[in-house]
C-alpha cells in the first residue's frame, strides 16, 4: 500500500510585519499589530494566546481566506498578498484545514467526508476509493468507512477531520483549536496522530490553541500573542524554562503547575524552616547542592513541584524546605545560606518564606 500522504518537505511559512484591523460601527480593532513569524518548513508550530488575541485572524491569512492591510505572507517565498483568487485557489489546495468542531457533512458517510475535496479536485472514483482506504487506515478507522459524523465519538470525528485534511497531499496543515472539544485522553491520542503525520511526511503544521499542553506536547516552537502582537516568540524549551512576559509566564503556569500558587504557598509557609523554589535546568547542581546541606545536619524535603521533559531536556521547579535544627547551630544555618548561594549562580531560586 503505498503512503497516504506524499510530501517529504513541508511549507515554511513567513509573516514580515502584518498588520490587520477591523471596523465595528465607528470603532477600529487592531486584530494583527506589526505581527512578524518565521514558520520553518517541516516544524511544529504553536500559536498561542487568550480570547481576542488574534490567532485565529491569523490562520486566516495564512490561506488567504483574509488579507492584511499590509506586510507581506510568504509560503516557500512566494507573497501571497495580493494575489487574484484563481492563485488563491492553487495555494489552498496545498494546505489542509484542522477545525475545532470537526465540520463533517452530516449527509455524508465518513468516507464521504474524506472523499470530498478529491471529488472536488476531479479525481476519478476509482482513484478516490483508494485513497480513502489508505487514509482510514493511516488514522485507524479503516471500519468506520460506511459509519455518519453522529455514530462517531468527538475523538473519531477529528480523526476524520484528520484524514480529509491530509486527502489532497497538502505540504501545510492549519489546525485551528483542533483539540479543544476533547477530553484530555482523546486530545493526547489526536496530538499523537498530529505529531506522527509531521514525522512521517514532512508536513508543517501550524497549531492555533489556548491550551499551553498542547503546545508543550507537539510543538517545536512557539508564538505567544497579546493583542494582536506577538510577544514572545522561541523554542518550546526556552520559553517554558524561561518566559520573558506575564502572559508567556502565565501560561506556562497553567500547564506546568510545578510553582505552588497563593494558597499553596501559605499552606506551606505554616511550617518550620525556609522555602525555596528552585528551577531544575540540566546542569543546576540541585543535588549536589541538597547533599552539601544535608551533611551540615540540614533537613531537606521537597514538598511541591514536579520535572518534565521538553524537548529531549528536563526541566521543572521544585519547592524545598530546609530546616536546621538547633543541634546543629551556626553550621546550620551557614549551610542553608550555601544552598540559596550556590544554586543562585546556577539556576533561578527564590526563597518564597
Amino acid at each position: 500500500m503505498s503512503d497516504p500522504v506524499a510530501t517529504t518537505t513541508g511549507t515554511a511559512v513567513t509573516f514580515r510585519n502584518v498588520n490587520k484591523t477591523f471596523r465595528q460601527g465607528k470603532k477600529e480593532i487592531v486584530a494583527l499589530d506589526d505581527v512578524s513569524i518565521e514558520i520553518p518548513g517541516g516544524s511544529i508550530v504553536g500559536i498561542i494566546g487568550y480570547s481576542g488575541a488574534g490567532k485565529s485572524t491569523l490562520v486566516r491569512q495564512i490561506n488567504g481566506l483574509d488579507v492584511p492591510d499590509n506586510g507581506e505572507i510568504l509560503l516557500d517565498g512566494t507573497n501571497i498578498v495580493g494575489l487574484p483568487e484563481r492563485q488563491l485557489r492553487e495555494v489552498r489546495r496545498n494546505i489542509g484545514m484542522i477545525f475545532q468542531q470537526f465540520n463533517l457533512l452530516t449527509s455524508r458517510t465518513v468516507a464521504g467526508n474524506i472523499a470530498y475535496p478529491l471529488k472536488l479536485q476531479g479525481m476519478g472514483k476509482a482513484e478516490r476509493e483508494a485513497r480513502v482506504t489508505e487514509l482510514l487506515d493511516f488514522v485507524g478507522l479503516s471500519d468506520k468507512g460506511k459509519s455518519w459524523p453522529e455514530q462517531l465519538s468527538g475523538g473519531q470525528k477529528q480523526r476524520v477531520g484528520i484524514a480529509r485534511a491530509l486527502a489532497t497531499n497538502p505540504s501545510l496543515l492549519l489546525a485551528d483549536e483542533a483539540t479543544s472539544a476533547l477530553d484530555p485522553s482523546t486530545t493526547h491520542e489526536v496530538l499523537e496522530l498530529l505529531r506522527r503525520v509531521n514525522k512521517e511526511f514532512g508536513i508543517t503544521i501550524v497549531v492555533i490553541t489556548h491550551e499551553m499542553e498542547v503546545v508543550r506536547t507537539i510543538a517545536d516552537a512557539v508564538v505567544v500573542m497579546q493583542n494582536g502582537r506577538v510577544v514572545e516568540q522561541g523554542s518550546v524549551y526556552d520559553v517554558f524554562s524561561a518566559p520573558q512576559t506575564d502572559t508567556a509566564a502565565s501560561f506556562v503556569a497553567t500547564s506546568l503547575r510545578n510553582t505552588p500558587d497563593l494558597i499553596e504557598a501559605s499552606d506551606l509557609s505554616t511550617g518550620v524552616g525556609r522555602l525555596f523554589t528552585v528551577t531544575m535546568q540540566e546542569g543546576a547542581g540541585f543535588f549536589h547542592a541538597v547533599s552539601e546541606a544535608e551533611r551540615a545536619g540540614v533537613s531537606v524535603n521537597i514538598v511541591h513541584g514536579g520535572v518534565t521533559t521538553l524537548q529531549s531536556h528536563s526541566f521543572g521547579r521544585l519547592t524545598v524546605r530546609m530546616t536546621a535544627p538547633e543541634s546543629t547551630g551556626d553550621a546550620g544555618k551557614d549551610a542553608v545560606e550555601n544552598f540559596y548561594r550556590t544554586l543562585s549562580t546556577t539556576t533561578e531560586i527564590e526563597e518564597i518564606r
